[in-house]
């Protein structure tokens, strides 16, 4: 019986933002959907903001500039939440 060997590629392919999560796709075709919730800079942010982001760390990271938000796909895939900070209070 022969196997394929699969590649990973976790660099970043595609970006999708709704009123409650963040989807990145992946270069493997893996998905990823996180809650804005995770992000409290995200979650406060409105539809301008969250739309202002750019790929970067040779594609393995999410940067919002006017947020000062960076998210790597590192990150995503170990399910880890932003830290909590006072000011970055959801709500």
């Amino acid at each position: 019986m022969g196997t394929t060997a699969f590649k990973a590629d976790e660099r970043i392919e595609s970006v999708e933002i709704d009123q409650q999560h963040l989807t990145v796709g992946l270069m493997d075709g893996r998905r990823i959907s996180v809650t804005l919730e995770w992000y409290p800079r995200l979650a406060n942010a409105d539809r301008q903001q969250l739309e202002r982001w750019e790929i970067c760390g040779a594609g393995y990271g999410l940067h919002w500039e006017g947020l000062d938000e960076h998210i790597s796909t590192e990150g995503l895939l170990r399910g880890a939440p932003a830290p909590r900070y006072e000011h970055d209070r959801v709500g």
